[in-house]
């Protein structure tokens, strides 16, 4: 369990990005001591090019500021494999809040003849992209240069955890690790109350880019604590299955986004391993009186966490089109609410 901690730390990793020399050792305990303590943490000193970011949200207020009618050409819906946009109220929550958002959601580019999308996988596959110029290639640079900063943090972790860097590495092949685009749109109204959620991740851990205040996540106290913003800072929390890997010894942290007035993007990318991988806890964190925690497959654990959160999932689950996977997680099953703090 988590400290009641009162901020989260911010953290320089620019020594994990060769994988060795001088500070490396500082910073993987400092990593770990991040994910153990308080399962959120900021990050800078991460090397991802400023002007990435700049082309990415240039080209993301242009989609959003689309005619409804074009946005809705590309509706996640229209999907077989989870891919496109999100409207207002689209998605809801364990507690049936409503968000006040809208979102653009792509994953791993997949050809269309990818065998596993053939197949029906519900989460692999090509992505649906707008014709709307430059989004495109914006997109998908960024999304791959969030990604390979994700794969040095998770041999960090790896290290962290007393095991050998690659330990994870062998699991990600073609993950379906989601980057959205989140827009909250300007509210001269809003009242402070959650405009997202309270939640946790349902992968690995989470890199996030905002562009305007408005996180904050849980202590063990009960207090929602604020994460302010830091110019070109990444944002990165635990999720449920490094939760389940570590057998609790990492905290997928509860977290909501406040309603603001000000208009905010963000641009979580959220970092999964292979759709077929067993997560199930390491042994060094399976003994000592600490039960196991029982296994899931990564990807039936994300899929089933959407379909419980997506109206047009729900819908498809009630008419008998998709099945939840056998022994599906009901949604806010980690994180505080599994630690008893409401």
């Amino acid at each position: 369990m988590t400290t009641h901690f009162t901020e989260v730390p911010v953290l320089d990793i620019s020594a994990l990005r060769d994988g060795s020399g001088p500070g490396y050792d500082a910073a993987v305990h400092a990593l770990g001591a991040a994910a153990r303590n308080v399962g959120f943490a900021q990050i800078v000193g991460h090397g991802v090019d400023p002007e990435l970011f700049a082309a990415l949200l240039e080209r993301t207020r242009a989609f959003f500021a689309l005619p409804e009618e074009d946005k809705h050409r590309v509706y996640i819906g229209h999907s077989s494999n989870h891919r496109g946009y999100v409207p207002p109220g689209e998605e809801v929550f364990s507690a049936g809040t409503v968000d006040a958002k809208e979102a653009f959601d792509v994953s791993l580019d997949l050809p269309a003849d990818d065998p596993r999308y053939l197949a029906g996988n519900p989460l692999l596959g090509p992505n649906q992209w707008p014709e709307l110029p430059g989004f495109r290639d914006a997109v998908t640079a960024w999304y791959d240069a969030v990604f390979a900063l994700s794969r040095t943090l998770l041999r960090a972790f790896a290290v962290a955890l007393g095991e050998p860097a690659d330990r994870f590495d062998r699991h990600v092949t073609a993950p379906p690790s989601q980057l959205r685009l989140i827009h909250y749109p300007f509210d001269p109204d809003a009242a402070d109350r959650p405009g997202i959620g309270a939640h946790t991740d349902y992968e690995c851990f989470t890199l996030l880019r905002p562009t305007a205040p408005g996180l904050e996540v849980l202590n063990t106290a009960g207090d929602w604590i604020d994460v302010p913003l830091i110019d070109d800072a990444f944002v990165l929390n635990i999720g449920d299955l490094l939760e389940i890997w570590t057998n609790g010894a990492f905290v997928a942290t509860t977290h909501r986004v406040r309603k603001v007035s000000t208009e905010r993007y963000s641009f979580p990318l959220f970092v999964n391993v292979d759709y077929d991988t067993e997560v199930a806890p390491l042994p060094t964190f399976a003994g000592n009186g600490n039960p196991p925690r029982p296994a899931v497959v990564a990807g039936e654990h994300l899929f089933a966490q959407t379909a419980q959160s997506f109206r047009y999932l729900q819908q498809r689950v009630a008419q008998g089109e998709v099945t939840l996977p056998e022994g599906a997680h009901p949604l806010s099953t980690f994180g505080r609410k599994a630690v008893g703090v409401n």
